[in-house]
């Protein structure tokens, strides 16, 4: 089984997307679920209520929840952190692809990936 994909609001690019789905990536985002707009902590519960490991350039803000949700004694399906605009549509779909091909969703469960370390 490969990680299953949840791109919150400002991540979610369409050709990235598109681009992925191409690739059989199970992928939803926070558009498609009616989530734009909602809080940080909403979308990370949302994504692992759907056992989807989250996707975001917002890395201050979701490192941060990940540790207060381990703390609190809960779970998630996993975060994904890259620089806004450091890569290309293709480069981020290359780490994404390399990163899904390499850890297992149980792997991906409750870690933090930074896009930086799948080159």
């Amino acid at each position: 089984m490969k990680i299953a994909l949840y791109f919150d609001e400002d991540s979610q690019d369409s050709d990235l997307v598109q681009a992925l789905r191409l690739r059989e990536v199970d992928i939803a985002t926070s558009a498609e679920a009616g989530m734009n707009g909602r809080e940080d902590r909403e979308q990370l519960e949302f994504a692992a209520a759907q056992g989807r490991a989250l996707y975001s350039f917002n890395a201050r803000d979701f490192y941060r929840l990940h540790t207060q949700l381990l703390a609190e004694g809960k779970s998630h399906a996993g975060i994904i952190l890259a620089p806004q605009q450091q890569y290309s549509v293709g480069e981020q779909m290359r780490r994404l692809l390399k990163l899904i091909a390499a850890k297992s969703p149980d792997e991906m469960k409750d870690q933090v990936e930074f896009l930086s370390a799948w080159h």
